[in-house]
């Protein structure tokens, strides 16, 4: 799917800002969610609409998405370009990312909020897996999930591409006006990677949660930006990499669950 990215006054400019590889569905979701993690907007004001663009080839009318950005959003093509750059694909970003969010003001996640029991966690990979609708009929997409401290399911969305699950997740929160989030928890499949803590970050994530390993770029920016990092997320126990205040651990969980440093 391509993103086409409208901007200006009077007679507005626009740019390919993406071409993506997706499971179709929820494209505009998709495309809000993306906007916002990247920081192109940061609030629903921001964005006026989002259509499909019907000026192409009939087979492709559905894989390319207009987003309009209001009259008044200041936009700098030249610096979007240089900040895809150091946040693109997973391993090939540097130090100088988390520098990247210093310089966008990324806040550091508030330390009060919510906290989740050790055993929840633990149940939360197989509470998405139950809300995985398409894997069950392929087993090719990741998911991802949003929890509250009780367990209980917000959203869910599947996706060939684990960024492009997490973005659609946030998008639909984001055109809804529920961000940021919060009060909930975020659940994934595979691993944690700084791109998807990057997109927890500008949502206001205060947990993230995977079955998987996280990159060491990923546990940096949780340290620095006080989000609560967990991985190896099974049944029998996780890790710990950062945040460990935000979880509350039962005694006969101590020898299932890894504080890692």
């Amino acid at each position: 799917m391509e993103i086409r990215l409208y901007y200006g006054n009077d007679r507005p400019k626009h740019m390919s800002l993406s071409i993506t590889m997706r499971t179709p569905g929820n494209d505009f979701e998709l495309t809000a969610g993306f906007l916002f993690t990247e920081g192109i907007i940061r609030s629903r004001d921001e964005l006026q609409r989002i259509s499909y663009c019907v000026d192409v080839p009939a087979e492709q009318q559905y894989n390319t998405v207009n987003a309009y950005l209001a009259p008044d959003v200041a936009f700098d093509p030249s610096k979007l370009q240089r900040h895809f750059y150091t946040t693109s694909s997973c391993g090939v970003c540097g130090k100088g990312s988390l520098e990247v969010l210093r310089v966008q003001g990324c806040p550091v996640i508030r330390q009060e909020g919510p906290v989740f029991s050790d055993d929840l966690v633990r149940s939360l990979p197989g509470k998405l897996r139950q809300a995985q609708a398409i894997f069950s009929k392929t087993g090719g997409l990741h998911a991802a999930g949003l929890f509250d401290p009780e367990g209980n399911l917000l959203a869910a969305r599947e996706d060939i591409g684990r960024h492009n699950a997490v973005d659609k997740l946030i998008g639909v929160q984001f055109l809804a006006g529920r961000t940021p989030l919060s009060n909930y928890l975020l659940q994934v499949s595979g691993r944690a990677s700084f791109e998807l803590m990057q997109k927890a970050l500008v949502a206001g994530i205060p947990v993230l949660s995977a079955v998987g390993a996280p990159s060491s770029l990923a546990v940096d920016l949780a340290q620095e930006f006080g989000i609560t990092l967990l991985g190896f997320v099974s049944e029998k126990g996780f890790n710990v990499y950062a945040g460990e205040k935000r979880i509350v651990f039962s005694r006969s969980s101590q020898d299932t669950t890894i504080k890692a440093t």
